[in-house]
């Protein structure tokens, strides 16, 4: 459909400044957007323009720099209220251990609506991490976030 597609990622790692606290994700300028942007007064909220179905696919790639167990928690925000039996919720129990978490969901959102991806960690040892380019494989973002629009 047209008008209702976006691509956002976070090039850089994102972190906690204190755990069990909740923090919206700012991405970067998205790509290939035709009718979603990101607000322009609060730059981690992203504005449909048209509503419909949209088809949301979240990845994030969390990381533990501690030897204990560290819990991460991920959901949508739509218009500021925390979307009910939405939480993802993972854990990493080895230092320097990394893996990535997913889900892919659709929702139902009017006109001038707006969309927060929210995490928590239980320890600010734990963190959403890009890395780098290498000789043989290109660099990878912390987050991603994909939006179709599927129905008008």
């Amino acid at each position: 459909l047209a008008d209702g597609r976006a691509i956002f990622i976070q090039d850089v790692d994102i972190t906690a400044a204190a755990a069990n606290t909740a923090y919206a994700i700012e991405f970067d300028t998205p790509s290939l957007a035709v009718g979603i942007t990101k607000s322009g007064t609060n730059p981690t909220r992203i504005v449909f323009a048209e509503g419909g179905l949209y088809r949301i696919a979240f990845t994030a790639q969390i990381t533990s720099s501690s030897g204990s167990a560290v819990e991460m928690r991920f959901w949508p925000r739509v218009n500021g209220t925390n979307v009910a039996g939405s939480t993802m919720v993972a854990s990493l129990h080895n230092n320097g251990s990394t893996t990535v978490v997913s889900r892919d969901s659709i929702f139902q959102f009017s006109a001038n609506d707006y969309l927060e991806a929210m995490w928590a960690t239980d320890s600010t040892n734990g963190f959403l991490e890009a890395h780098a380019a290498t000789a043989y494989a290109p660099a990878s973002p912390s987050v991603t976030l994909s939006i179709s629009r599927v129905q008008a």
